[in-house]
C-alpha cells in the first residue's frame, strides 16, 4: 500500500473504503470485506447515517483479531449542525460512540455551510446559520479543541475553496491538515490541489468514479458517465485494468488519497488493486486534458433561494 504523509509522520493509506450511499444492512458486510482484503482506510460521517452499522463491523473486525484499532485510519466529519464551538465536542462524541472508538484519526468540517441545532437538512431560512452568525473561525476553534482533547489526531475539512481555506489560516492555532473534494478528470481542480500543497495540506478524492449510484433527486438528466468516457476506456485497455481502477489510479498518481464506494465484493478488492497500476506521464496528462470544470456533486441543495449561501461560498471559479 501506498501512503500519503502527514507532517508529524503519521501515515494514511492512500485508498480508502468510501461510505457514503452505504445502506444500513450493506455497509457492515461492506467494511468486513474491505478489512479482509486489505484496506486500513475506512471514511465515514455522521450525515452518512450508518456510523453505528460501520461501528459494529470496527468491533467485531477488532475483537476477532482481523485487525488492531491502531492499524486502522479512520475519518469522520461534523455535520452542518454541529458547527458552533460548544456543539463540535458533542457531536465528535456521538460518532465515537457510533463507531466505537476512543479516537478518530482525522476529522473535517463537512462542508463550510452551517445550520441550527437539530437540523439535518436546512429547509427553510430561519433553518441556516449565517457566518455572521457563526463564523468560520469559531467551527475551526471547535475542531482544534477537539484535537486538544486528543478526541482525533489530525483536523481538516471538506469541500472548502481557497478563500474559505485563506479565512481559517488567518486565525488558526492548529493549520488544517487535509481537505478532501470532489475529483476526477472531469474535475482534476489543479488550482485548488496546488493551493493545498503549497501550504502543507493532504488532499482526498472523493466521488473519483463519478457518483452515479447517488439519489436520482440530486442528479442531473444529463450527467456524463465517467465510467464509459472512451478515452478512459482506451486507457483502461492499454493497462489490461478497469475503468474504475484507472480513475482510482489517476488520483494516486497525484499523491491524492482517494476513497471510491461500493458494497460489491469483487469491486472492494478490484478498487485496492489500483494502487498497483502506475499510469504513464502522456495518460496522466490525456486524463487532466478531460478537465471540463464539471461536478456531480454541486452543492445547489444548500443555495437555494431560501439559503444565505451561494455557490461562490464552495466552489473555485
Amino acid at each position: 500500500m501506498k501512503y500519503i504523509t502527514f507532517k508529524n509522520g503519521d501515515q494514511m493509506p492512500i485508498v480508502g473504503l468510501g461510505t457514503w450511499k452505504s445502506k444500513p444492512g450493506e455497509v457492515y458486510q461492506a467494511v468486513l470485506w474491505a478489512l479482509e482484503a486489505g484496506y486500513r482506510h475506512i471514511d465515514c460521517a455522521a450525515i452518512y447515517d450508518n456510523e453505528k452499522e460501520v461501528g459494529r463491523a470496527f468491533e467485531e473486525a477488532f475483537s476477532s483479531g482481523l485487525v488492531k484499532r491502531e492499524e486502522v485510519f479512520v475519518t469522520s466529519k461534523l455535520w452542518n449542525n454541529s458547527h458552533r464551538f460548544e456543539d463540535v465536542i458533542p457531536a465528535l462524541k456521538k460518532t465515537l460512540e457510533d463507531l466505537r472508538l476512543d479516537y478518530l484519526n482525522l476529522y473535517l468540517v463537512h462542508w463550510p455551510i452551517a445550520f441550527k441545532q437539530g437540523v439535518g437538512f436546512a429547509r427553510t431560512r430561519e433553518e441556516f446559520y449565517t457566518y455572521q452568525d457563526v463564523p468560520l473561525a469559531q467551527t475551526w476553534a471547535g475542531m482544534e479543541e477537539a484535537k486538544a482533547q486528543d478526541l482525533c489526531k489530525h483536523i481538516g475539512m471538506s469541500n472548502f475553496n481557497i478563500s474559505k481555506l485563506e479565512e481559517i489560516f488567518k486565525t488558526a492555532k492548529e493549520e488544517p491538515e487535509m481537505n478532501q473534494i470532489e475529483l476526477h478528470p472531469y474535475l482534476p481542480q489543479e488550482k485548488l490541489v496546488n493551493f493545498c500543497q503549497s501550504k502543507g495540506m493532504l488532499v482526498t478524492a472523493y466521488s473519483p468514479l463519478g457518483s452515479g449510484d447517488r439519489a436520482t433527486s440530486i442528479k442531473k438528466d444529463d450527467e456524463p458517465n465517467l465510467l464509459e468516457a472512451e478515452k478512459i476506456k482506451e486507457i483502461a485497455s492499454k493497462y489490461q485494468c478497469t475503468p474504475a481502477q484507472v480513475l482510482i489510479a489517476f488520483s494516486i498518481a497525484r499523491n491524492i488519497a482517494v476513497i471510491p464506494k461500493s458494497v460489491n465484493q469483487g469491486r472492494i478488492s478490484e478498487n485496492l488493486k489500483a494502487a498497483k497500476i502506475q499510469l504513464d506521464g502522456s495518460d496522466m496528462q490525456e486524463l487532466l486534458n478531460m478537465d471540463t470544470h464539471y461536478r456531480y456533486i454541486d452543492g445547489s441543495f444548500f443555495t437555494n433561494p431560501y439559503s444565505p449561501y451561494s455557490l461562490e461560498d464552495l466552489w473555485e471559479k
